[in-house]
């Protein structure tokens, strides 16, 4: 079984910056993609950035240049870089892990317990 958790949420000014980390643990073979999703209040859930283990990048269009996606493969680990915060970042951001179960050698879709980021004067 795989897991995440998902940390570095909060409150922030518009203008500053936050990062966002999510750890998998568990039986894991490999991790494919490491994804960052957000979700505002009465809006659907939406990517703002992927990254697979290749390297390959992705960000939604009102996130380029200012939000960075990284990985760590021996740690497990994706972090999202958020600079240049403005009120319409404010969501839950989620993190969201697809690869192969070392136990079943199964693949895996999991996502973390969500992360507030409020962006506010």
């Amino acid at each position: 079984q795989v897991q995440l958790v998902e940390s570095g949420g909060g409150l922030v000014q518009p203008g500053g910056s936050l990062r966002l980390s999510c750890v998998a643990s568990g039986t894991i073979f490999t991790i494919g993609a490491m994804d960052w999703y957000r979700q505002a209040p009465g809006k659907e859930r939406e990517l703002v950035a992927r990254r697979l283990s290749s390297a390959f990048t992705y960000y939604k269009d009102s996130v380029k240049g200012r939000f960075t996606i990284s990985r760590d493969n021996a740690k497990n680990a994706a972090y999202l870089q958020m600079n240049s915060l403005t009120p319409e970042d404010t969501a839950v951001y989620y993190c969201n892990a697809r690869g192969v179960d070392s136990s079943t050698t199964q693949e895996f879709d999991v996502w973390g317990q969500g992360t507030q980021v409020t962006v506010s004067s």
